[in-house]
């Protein structure tokens, strides 16, 4: 028995703080917009698994739990690194907007990342950018993703990953925010599959595949929110098409086979995670 992430993923993503509606006439006023996506100090990513999670105790022996977050981190921070996180919030909004004004007059994001100094740089500016540089490249709205938290945690001995933040558009002259999205999408309070964090540490893709599936459900609803349905003059924009959730979560678990012979307690290497349990 299976069943879809995506409605659990999206119920998290559109509750919570109060967000800004874009209006159709506030979008009709845009001429030139500039994309900028960055991560705020001190983000992530964060590992709150074993400190905040009981459950590990037994399988962790000798590990202290604040190490083991340490290890974590470490793992994390090689699945995918920041620059990443953040472009990937960015391209795939702005490549699933309309082919229509002002989508089809965006700066250059090229030049913003360079009027910006984060051109061709691992790691995004951690501090509010000096927009007005922007504004000599021709741009008279910012749209701006900020990634606040981002990691993993657990809860009752079942760990996932999380993203919090929130995207905004505002105008360069006088800082009008037309629009503000607050996002927090979580897989422990969404209920999605088990992420065993002894298998991340072993295979730190796994932490990369849950940020991909996390910031791809972001950006479908800010490329929602940036076409409203009540412009000025011009057809009313169709339905957007609903897309299928390729992933699914197992169901109840089977009945796990006996436990094999334990082999002798072995030292850990340095830096590692106990091994994860077999399947």
């Amino acid at each position: 028995m299976t069943r879809s992430i995506l409605p659990f993923l999206v119920l998290a993503l559109t509750a919570g703080c109060a967000s800004q509606r874009l209006a159709g006439a506030d979008l009709d006023r845009v001429r030139r917009p500039a994309f900028i996506s960055r991560i705020e100090d001190g983000a992530g990513p964060k590992s709150l698994v074993f400190r905040k999670d009981s459950a590990y105790e037994a399988k962790l022996k000798k590990l202290e739990p604040v190490e083991a977050d340490r290890r974590l981190t470490v793992k994390l921070q090689q699945a995918v690194t920041r620059f990443e996180i953040s472009e990937r919030l960015r391209v795939n909004t702005l490549t699933q907007l309309p082919q229509e004004q002002p989508w089809t007059r965006v700066v250059d994001p090229a030049r913003v990342a360079s009027v910006l100094e984060s051109f061709l740089v691992e790691e995004v500016p951690a501090n509010a950018p000096d927009y007005d540089l922007v504004g000599p490249l021709g741009a008279d709205t910012i749209v701006e993703f900020v990634v606040q938290d981002y990691g993993m945690r657990s809860k009752g001995g079942r760990a996932g990953a999380y993203v919090r933040g929130y995207g905004r558009m505002f105008t360069l002259d006088g800082r009008a925010e037309v629009w503000r999205r607050p996002f927090e999408v979580d897989q422990v309070a969404a209920g999605a599959a088990h992420l065993d964090p002894f298998k991340v540490g072993k295979n730190p893709a796994l932490f990369r595949e849950a940020m991909t599936a996390m910031l791809d459900e972001v950006a479908t609803v800010f490329v929602k929110d940036l076409t409203p349905r009540d412009r000025r003059g011009g057809a009313p924009l169709p339905d957007m098409p609903a897309n299928a959730a390729p992933d699914t979560v197992p169901g109840a678990a089977s009945q796990p086979p006996p436990e094999p012979p334990k082999p002798p307690e072995k030292e850990l290497p340095a830096g590692e995670l106990p091994d994860p349990d077999p399947e």
